[in-house]
């Protein structure tokens, strides 16, 4: 008989990716996980459409996108509207500015599954008002969270 563990609550994710194959192999990865995807967007304009029109709880966002490095921007603009926690996934983290650009934090590429549950476990405990002591495995806090 197996038993249940109690998981993270599903949330509502936007994917901010160019690379189809990439995009593809993350939306299948978090409806395994039990996440409802509510777009996927490859271009900055794309991104912040979608943010807008869907408000999702975490948005995964790359930096480089089929409109050049844009991504710290969508962070930006996404991060403001509080309903929208911002995680970027990139192999480019030296590209993010110090302040993170309202983002929680990043998950470096290439990523793995248990990187990603971790740190949509640790998104959605924010979310819910708890601080968990430090980061999953995989996943870098923005500085001072």
């Amino acid at each position: 008989m197996e038993i249940e563990h109690a998981a993270a609550p599903a949330l509502r994710i936007l994917v901010v990716e160019d690379e189809a194959l990439i995009a593809l192999e993350l939306e299948c990865l978090l409806a395994e996980l039990g996440h409802a995807i509510v777009g996927v967007a490859a271009s900055s304009t794309e991104a912040v459409a979608l943010g807008r029109a869907t408000a999702p709880d975490v948005a995964l966002v790359d930096i480089h996108l089929v409109d050049g490095p844009t991504g710290v921007e969508v962070a930006r603009t996404l991060a403001a509207d509080p309903r929208t926690s911002v995680v970027f996934m990139t192999a480019n983290a030296k590209r993010i500015p110090g302040d993170f650009a309202g983002a929680i934090g990043v998950i470096a590429k290439p990523y793995s599954e248990r990187a990603v549950e971790g740190a949509l476990a640790y998104v959605a405990a924010c979310r819910t008002g708890q601080r968990p002591q430090g980061a999953p495995d995989g996943f870098r806090l923005a500085p001072g969270l």
